[in-house]
């Protein structure tokens, strides 16, 4: 099974720090957040990756490309701890990309992959969310492996947030597994069926190509994927029980660093006296 990771958004409410750098190339403490998302896949048994870019997105390339000049500087230093982790991020995963020539929304991105799917089952990482905890798209792929039907990843989220994200409400077939009936894109806070919410990782079949170009452009004049998914004859909702960070924005970014950075042995206890200054 291949993966499908949408990278080419614009970032806008990071701005300015996302003016000539890709959102997904920010840093969570010590890494970018699409190195997070990349080995997310590949611990859940996926290393053929087809990442969708855009303008202005070329760093994402060059991160997990070979850099010959850095790895001789850094084998010449003598820091060899520092050049076998820049090896490690050129052999992670076979890496393709392609490029979605307008910012159609998240349907059109995935369209843009469409070529390099075939007629294969295929997960969607989204580029700028990470995850904590189980596998969250390895339990995806558990799930379809029972159903054959394409899979989403759910959790739930405070009612007064339920207009930030793709909202769905079903029947739970087994624990934490659910039968969705219902998907709306964004709703309004008041006419939510639930709130559960999806959370940036799906497993899905390959006829969402066809559903993804009957569909309309919906919220914020974009082809919407929740749109597209909705038209699926069947579709399952996985509950994720860890935690999900959307460096979408300021807020997001930076508790995801400190959440990572808490896990660190070195400064974890640094890190929580500099807090505790603040409290």
């Amino acid at each position: 099974m291949k993966a499908v990771i949408p990278a080419a958004g614009l970032g806008t409410r990071l701005l300015p720090a996302t003016k000539a750098q890709p959102k997904e190339m920010l840093p969570v403490y010590d890494k970018p957040t699409i190195q997070y998302v990349i080995e997310e896949a590949l611990k859940s048994g996926i290393d053929d990756i087809v990442v969708v870019t855009g303008r202005n997105k070329r760093s994402i390339e060059d991160h997990f490309d070979k850099s010959y000049e850095l790895e001789y500087t850094l084998q010449k230093s003598g820091k060899d701890r520092v050049l076998k982790q820049v090896r490690k991020i050129t052999d992670l995963a076979d890496i393709c990309y392609v490029r979605q020539r307008d910012l159609n929304g998240l349907g059109d991105a995935i369209l843009s992959a469409e070529k390099h799917i075939n007629d294969d089952a295929f997960a969607v990482l989204l580029g700028d969310s990470i995850t904590k905890g189980p596998l969250c798209t390895r339990g995806l792929l558990d799930v379809y492996e029972r159903y054959g039907k394409s899979t989403i990843s759910i959790r739930e989220v405070p009612n007064p947030c339920v207009d930030r994200y793709g909202i769905v409400s079903g029947s739970e077939v087994e624990e934490n597994v659910y039968k969705i009936n219902t998907m709306i894109e964004k709703p309004e806070i008041g006419q939510a069926p639930t709130n559960l919410a999806i959370t940036g990782r799906y497993v899905l079949t390959s006829d969402i190509f066809d559903k993804i170009r009957e569909t309309e452009p919906g919220f914020n004049d974009e082809v919407q994927l929740t749109d597209a998914i909705s038209k699926l004859d069947d579709i399952y909702g996985v509950k994720y029980t860890g935690k999900v960070f959307n460096i979408e924005n300021r807020l997001g970014w930076l508790k995801s660093s400190i959440d990572m950075a808490v896990d660190d042995e070195e400064f974890r206890q640094d890190l929580l006296n500099y807090m505790k200054t603040y409290i």
